[in-house]
């Protein structure tokens, strides 16, 4: 029988590589409209937005939000297990 702890850890890893995925979108040209693009923004805007409003505003042009979201996943993993 799966325990609740694997259940969460596979859900963890799972979200970790939709952050990944779109990480790597954000590099390439694509349809925003795409039913699959619409699924991982949807999937991981939720902890990406958390972590946007936490992290102060810098003068780079870059997204740190997908870094410490990551971060934190994989400390939930640890503990975890």
């Amino acid at each position: 029988m799966i325990s609740l702890a694997t259940v969460i850890k596979v859900a963890l890893e799972i979200l970790q590589w939709l952050i990944v995925a779109r990480v790597l979108l954000s590099f390439i040209p694509h349809n925003p409209r795409h039913p699959v693009l619409i699924f991982i923004y949807d999937m991981t805007e939720p902890i990406l937005g958390f972590f946007r409003r936490l992290l102060p505003a810098t003068s780079l042009p870059l997204d740190f939000s997908p870094l410490v979201a990551i971060l934190v996943i994989q400390l939930l993993e640890h503990f975890i297990s």
